[in-house]
């Protein structure tokens, strides 16, 4: 003990990367929150909690930072999951979730002056495509953009994006690429309907990945497999 009292004592420098190792190890998706990557509009709640919050900046749920919305991110799409999500006026969290496949919707009706699916129960459906993407810039991180109602057209326009990427093979037959072979660029535009205002999702084309894009590549690989192999869980 009074051995390593002393070597703590003599300890004058911190050196990071000599104590980087062996801290780490253990963790699984499971201890890590994936980022909600919102557009934020009018309405979102942000803009009574968080300082510099304001309608058509990107916010990254969990660290809080604010992106800007006419610049926008870049991101790799590495995977897509359709899902209705039961929402109780008043809670927080989705009080259910049925997959794409769900007949859930015919269960529903529509009120007067109201985009909503109503059940029966008193709660409504939300229709969400969930686009999970990894976040390129000064830092590479993985996040999740939900779009639901008026957004699900620019869900469905960025799929159509990623099934025209194609390519040729050696025989002469046609391919398309991976999603993540591709980088996006997201932005926010104030968007409008007789029910209000808001700031809704811009994508557009960036470049293709190449060889210099090795490591990033690896990454949204690994990213893709595991949100195919169950790996990576969506925590509303």
């Amino acid at each position: 003990m009074k051995e390593q009292a002393k070597k703590s004592q003599a300890l004058t420098v911190m050196n990071f990367e000599e104590d980087a190792e062996g801290h780490f190890q253990d963790l699984t998706q499971d201890d890590f929150a994936l980022p909600f990557i919102k557009a934020l509009s009018n309405s979102s709640p942000e803009l009574n909690t968080l300082e510099g919050a304001r309608p058509g900046l990107i916010l990254n749920s969990v660290t809080q930072e604010l992106f800007d919305g006419k610049e926008g991110i870049e991101v790799v799409p590495c995977g897509y999951v359709r899902q209705y999500l039961e929402w109780k006026p008043g809670v927080k969290y989705p009080v259910n979730i049925y997959p794409a496949t769900s007949d859930i919707l015919s269960k529903t009706h529509k009120k007067p002056n109201d985009y909503r699916d109503w059940l029966d129960n008193g709660n409504y459906i939300e229709n969400t495509a969930n686009h999970y993407v990894m976040v390129i810039g000064d830092k590479i991180f993985p996040g999740l953009v939900a779009m639901k109602n008026t957004q699900l057209k620019k869900s469905r326009q960025w799929n159509s994006m990623m099934q025209t990427n194609t390519a040729k093979r050696k025989d002469g037959s046609t391919y398309i690429k991976p999603p993540f072979s591709r980088i996006y660029r997201l932005s926010t535009a104030a968007e409008s309907n007789d029910k209000g205002n808001w700031f809704g999702w811009k994508i557009d084309k960036v470049r293709d990945m190449d060889e210099g894009d090795l490591s990033l590549y690896k990454s949204c690989k690994d990213f893709a497999t595991s949100i195919k192999t169950g790996g990576v869980e969506i925590k509303h």
